[in-house]
C-alpha cells in the first residue's frame, strides 16, 4: 500500500508538470527539482536535530519500564480485559500480554508495546478455532490497539518545539481528548458488534471514570476564554509532563533502577530511532513536495474549500485534511503530512495546529491490521478494518472540534 502511494505521489506530481509545460509553463520543472531538493535536507536536518529529544525522552521512558509503572498500569486495568475477552479463559497468559500491551501504549512506549502485542495475538490464535479468520478477541484487541490512547504524545511534541511553535504542548489536551473519544468510540462499536455485556458494574466503572476524566478536562478548558485557553492548554500539558519526570524518576528511585544506567540505555534507543527515522522522512517528504510543487495539493485543497464554502462551512481546517487522509494508511506519512502544514503555514499556524492534533488522535491502522494479523496468518478479518476506521473518523472529527475550540 505504501509502495503504491509513494509511486503514485511521483507518478501524479510529473504528470501534472506535464500538463503545465504543454501550456507553456517550462519553470515548473525547476519548481520541482528545487522543491525535492529542499524536502530530501530538511529531512536530513529535521532528524538531527529531533535526536537530543528524542534520546531524552526515550531515556525516561525506559526508566518507567525498568521501575515497574507498566506492570502497575497493567494490574489497573486486568479487571476490565478479563471482562471485555470473554472468549480467553482466566488467568490466560495472553490477558497478561494484551494487559502489557496496552499499558506500554499508554505510556508511549512504542518498542515496547509491539513485541507485546504480537505475543499476545500469538497467545490468543491458540485459542482461536478458524486460524485464517479472526477471533471476537482478536478484533476487540486489533480495534484497540488502532485507537489506543497515548498519555505522552512525546513525537508531537518534539516536532512542535523543533519546528518553532511557540506553545509545543498546547496540543497535548485537545489530542488527550480527541484520542479518548477514538478509543472509546472503536471500543462501544467492537461490543456492541460483539453483543458483550458493557453494562457488567466493573465495565460501567471504568468507563464512568474513564468518561469523567476526560470531561472533567473538556469542562475545564471549554470554561476559559479563548484568549486564554490555548497558553492555558500548553501551561497544563507542561504540568503534566513535569508530573511524568518525576513520578518515572521517583518510581527508580523506590525500586532501586541505576537511573543514569538506565536512562542511557534507553537514549540510545532513541538515537536508533532517529537514525532509522532520517530515509523514511526523505522518502515521503520529497513524495510529498513533489505534489506540493506541482501544485497538486493545493489544487486538491482548494478543491475541498470550495465546496465547503458553498455550503457555508468554515473550510480553515482543510490544510490539515491530507494528515487526516493519510493516518490510516501511513504513520510516517501523516508525519510527514504534518511537518509539510508547519513548514508551509508556520508552526504556530491553526493548520499547522490542527494537523498536529490530527496526527494524534489514532494510531496508523492498516499498518497495526497487516502487521498483528499479518504476524499470525488471519486472512479474514471480519469487521476489524471498518471497526477500527469508523474509530479512526471519530478520533479525526473530534480532533478538528478541538482544534478549533483550543486555538
Amino acid at each position: 500500500m505504501l509502495n503504491i502511494l509513494w509511486v503514485g505521489f511521483f507518478l501524479v506530481s510529473f504528470a501534472a508538470a506535464v500538463f503545465q509545460s504543454f501550456n507553456g509553463e517550462w519553470q515548473i520543472w525547476t519548481t520541482l527539482v528545487n522543491g525535492l531538493t529542499d524536502a530530501a535536507q530538511n529531512a536530513f536536518t529535521l532528524c538531527l536535530n529531533l535526536t537530543g529529544l528524542l534520546c531524552f525522552w526515550l531515556g525516561l521512558l525506559k526508566i518507567a519500564e525498568k521501575s515497574g509503572l507498566t506492570n502497575l498500569l497493567a494490574k489497573a486495568l486486568a479487571p476490565l480485559f478479563r471482562r471485555i475477552f470473554p472468549e480467553i479463559p482466566a488467568n490466560h497468559p495472553a490477558l497478561g500480554s494484551i494487559v502489557m500491551n496496552m499499558a506500554a501504549n499508554m505510556l508511549g512506549l512504542d518498542n515496547a508495546a509491539t513485541p507485546m502485542g504480537l505475543k499476545a495475538m500469538e497467545q490468543m490464535q491458540e485459542l482461536n478455532p478458524k486460524k485464517d479468520t479472526a477471533s471476537n478477541a482478536e478484533i476487540m484487541f486489533m480495534v484497540l490497539n488502532a485507537s489506543a490512547v497515548t498519555l505522552i504524545p512525546i513525537t508531537i511534541l518534539m516536532y512542535r518545539a523543533q519546528m518553532g511553535a511557540t506553545y509545543p504542548a498546547a496540543v497535548f489536551i485537545p489530542i488527550l481528548i480527541a484520542t479518548s473519544c477514538s478509543t472509546l468510540a472503536g471500543f462501544l462499536a467492537v461490543t456492541l458488534k460483539q453483543k458483550l455485556k458493557i453494562f457488567d458494574k466493573v465495565v460501567l466503572a471504568y468507563l464512568l471514570f474513564f468518561a469523567l476524566l476526560i470531561g472533567a478536562l473538556a469542562f475545564f478548558f471549554f470554561e476559559l476564554s479563548p484568549e486564554t485557553r490555548l497558553k492555558a492548554a500548553a501551561d497544563f500539558g507542561n504540568l503534566i509532563l513535569c508530573g511524568f519526570i518525576f513520578a518515572f524518576l521517583t518510581a527508580g528511585i523506590i525500586r532501586s533502577v541505576n537511573l543514569f544506567e538506565t536512562f542511557v540505555e534507553g537514549a540510545k534507543e532513541g538515537f536508533e530511532i532517529a537514525v532509522r527515522l532520517i530515509p523514511y522522512l526523505v522518502a515521503m517528504l520529497t513524495a510529498i513536495a513533489a505534489l506540493r510543487s506541482s501544485g497538486v495539493l493545493d489544487m486538491l485543497i482548494e478543491g475541498i474549500s470550495s465546496v465547503l464554502n458553498a455550503f457555508h462551512i468554515n473550510a480553515d481546517f482543510v490544510p490539515a485534511l491530507p494528515t487526516a487522509l493519510m493516518k490510516p494508511i501511513s504513520g510516517s506519512g501523516a508525519r510527514a503530512m504534518m511537518l509539510e502544514a508547519m513548514k508551509t503555514y508556520g508552526p504556530n499556524s491553526f493548520e499547522a495546529f490542527t494537523s498536529a492534533v490530527i496526527q494524534g488522535s489514532t494510531e496508523t491502522t492498516l499498518y497495526v491490521l497487516a502487521v498483528y494479523f499479518g504476524s499470525i496468518k488471519v486472512i479474514k478479518t471480519r469487521s476489524a478494518l471498518p471497526l477500527a476506521l469508523f474509530a479512526d473518523i471519530v478520533g479525526i472529527t473530534v480532533a478538528i472540534l478541538m482544534a478549533y475550540v483550543f486555538y
